[in-house]
């Protein structure tokens, strides 16, 4: 094997992530010792003077993108940092909303390059490193980071946060979570820090968020107890003890995200006030999440890849086909790691038509293990773009509807051809 050039700060994004992907042994070696040594000599833990970290099994990126779109709304310089992807490596920072040139993201891998010396690091923990350094370097007010997996273990848990957050707690990824849901409560918990607020999103918990939470004297702020909200036709309704928001616009992300977010908001003592939370919340977007690309046919891109994002996503379906009476087409494709039965499972009773399609990796599964979980005689594709081109030609009516899930692969090459149209 010829030995690999080292990029620098002038080369193009795509050498620094080639040389990234094999520079250690393992794309996902949870542990903090190797991370938090560079990130120390760097002085990167605290990246700005505010920090809210987001963990959960499930809607972590929309309650980052809420917090973002009100603090942006407030004036606050923002950072987000989330994964993964969809089209671009660029959308895993955003500073102001907005994605960084490829330049700015080589020059950062070149200054985590430089710190490292001989540590090995993984490229997720190479890329939140180069985040925390763009985060300082950019000077920015708020830094909101979104966990990878577990928390406890994940890379982004070497920053100095001031308000934790769990927004869901589920099971998935069994290889390296385990299948116990106390095992994976006690893993997220793991962000929470003394003395310092945490919140949780997920109606009763397991025992084990709120027992770590009284072992290191963490506040937390549990929905159903210390914050709650209901939801009253096109408006919803946010309470805190005596504190009362009315009437709040519905916003195009999960609700429960949306209350928990507020509730992070509320206990970082940043300074925000009601209309630029109404502001936030009617204008917050997100790439992959209950996504409308397209009128005619009305096409929904959505990354749920396990049963409670699936149940969330059949829910959301069901009230579009309710209103318009619309057929739902289908495109799906997962990762083979996933629960594929369950998933599918909860989609069943709102979809009319399948077409599942393969993926490519060490991690796909292919169409036919999806189709053992669906209706006999449901014809495969070797692709998503293939399934999207099959569910296009067969609507008879511009009122129905094509849904993309499954992952955010899948989701990422329908989206990617959307945005090369444009």
């Amino acid at each position: 094997m010829s030995e690999q050039i080292l990029p620098t700060a002038q080369s193009p994004l795509s050498e620094w992530l080639s040389y990234l992907e094999i520079l250690h042994t393992s794309a996902i070696d949870l542990g903090l010792d190797r991370i938090s040594h560079v990130a120390q000599k760097g002085q990167l833990t605290k990246p700005a003077p505010k920090v809210i970290t987001v963990a959960g099994t499930n809607g972590k990126g929309s309650t980052c993108a809420i917090i973002e779109a009100i603090l942006l709304k407030a004036g606050y310089k923002t950072g987000v940092y989330s994964s993964p992807h969809l089209i671009r490596y660029n959308e895993r920072v955003r500073i102001n909303g907005k994605e960084l040139d490829d330049e700015r993201h080589s020059e950062a891998f070149a200054a985590i390059e430089a710190l490292r010396g001989e540590t090995s690091l993984s490229l997720f923990e190479f890329g939140t490193l180069a985040a925390l350094w763009l985060f300082l370097d950019n000077q920015v007010d708020v830094v909101i980071l979104e966990v990878g997996l577990g928390g406890r273990l994940d890379a982004t848990n070497i920053a100095d946060h001031d308000v934790s957050v769990i927004t869901s707690l589920a099971i998935d990824h069994v290889d390296w979570l385990g299948d116990d849901i106390e095992v994976i409560g006690f893993e997220k918990a793991g962000i929470f820090r003394s003395g310092k607020p945490a919140v949780c999103g997920q109606p009763e918990p397991p025992a084990s968020v709120s027992a770590h939470a009284d072992d290191i004297g963490a506040e937390l702020h549990q929905v159903g107890y210390q914050f709650d909200y209901q939801r009253d036709g096109d408006v919803w309704h946010w309470q805190c003890g005596a504190f009362d928001l009315r009437d709040l616009p519905v916003p195009g992300l999960p609700l429960p995200n949306a209350a928990t977010a507020l509730m992070a908001l509320g206990l970082s003592e940043l300074d925000v006030t009601d209309e630029h939370i109404v502001d936030g919340l009617a204008n917050v977007k997100l790439a992959g999440r209950m996504q409308r690309v397209f009128e005619s046919p009305f096409v929904l891109l959505d990354v749920a890849h396990n049963p409670h994002s699936a149940a969330y996503l059949s829910q959301q379906i069901e009230a579009i086909k309710n209103a318009s009476g619309a057929k739902v087409h289908a495109v799906v494709a997962m990762l083979h790691d996933k629960d594929i039965t369950a998933t599918l499972e909860q989609m069943k009773s709102v979809v009319d038509y399948w077409y599942p399609a393969s993926l490519k990796g060490p991690r796909a599964a292919d169409w036919q293990t999806l189709a053992k979980s669906l209706p006999e005689g449901v014809q495969g594709h070797a692709t998503p773009s293939d399934a999207f081109e099959s569910a296009k030609a067969a609507i008879a009516w511009d009122g129905d509807m094509i849904i993309v899930f499954g992952s955010f692969y899948t989701v990422g090459e329908i989206a990617d051809r959307f945005s090369q149209s444009e």
